[in-house]
């Protein structure tokens, strides 16, 4: 199970978490809906919003963009919530610029075999984005100190409780990154 299950997950576990919905310029797979898996938009309508400043953080993934908005973020936060951003790692660095104070989990797979098992296993990506995929997995892990809490996604269960204790720790003692630094 990848990030996208520990994250849906979570969010069972700790409700009071918020989720931004994230925009891109993929096409929508079998049964996603815009506006509720990702916002779906035209190049040229995320190149007037990008040229607006109304992203976060943006990224080109996998040979499309995606990105955070805003607006979305604030939505949230406006709500006395903490936000989980489901993102790429080119988009938590970017993140980390916009909002020093933010805390940066990096969830690895166990190996680059399971990582790859996981992505054909799925049957929603051709070989070439599985191959885009896979070498893109090598640059992240080059990445993964620049975080705040790395988590190694091998057993579901032990994942989900260090990205549970990691966001308790946060949001009891203050909200700084510093407070859960290196627990995992």
């Amino acid at each position: 199970m990848g990030k996208g299950t520990l994250v849906a997950l979570l969010r069972e576990r700790l409700p009071r978490l918020g989720l931004t919905v994230s925009a891109t310029t993929r096409e929508p797979r079998p049964g996603e809906e815009d506006g509720v898996a990702y916002y779906f938009l035209t190049e040229d309508e995320f190149d007037r919003r990008v040229a607006a400043g109304e992203f976060l953080e943006w990224a080109w993934v996998h040979g499309h963009r995606y990105g955070t908005l805003r607006e979305e973020v604030e939505r949230v936060t406006g709500q006395g919530r903490s936000v989980v951003l489901e993102i790429d790692v080119q988009g938590g660095l970017n993140v980390r610029e916009a909002l020093p104070d933010a805390v940066l989990v990096f969830i690895e797979a166990p190996s680059a075999e399971e990582l790859e098992r996981r992505l054909r296993g799925r049957g929603t990506e051709d070989e070439a984005s599985i191959e885009r995929r896979l070498a893109g997995a090598r640059e992240e892990m080059a990445c993964a100190p620049r975080y705040d809490v790395r988590i190694v996604n091998d057993d579901l269960e032990r994942a989900l409780g260090e990205l549970m204790s990691t966001i308790e720790k946060y949001e009891n003692n203050g909200g700084l990154p510093e407070d859960v630094c290196d627990q995992a």
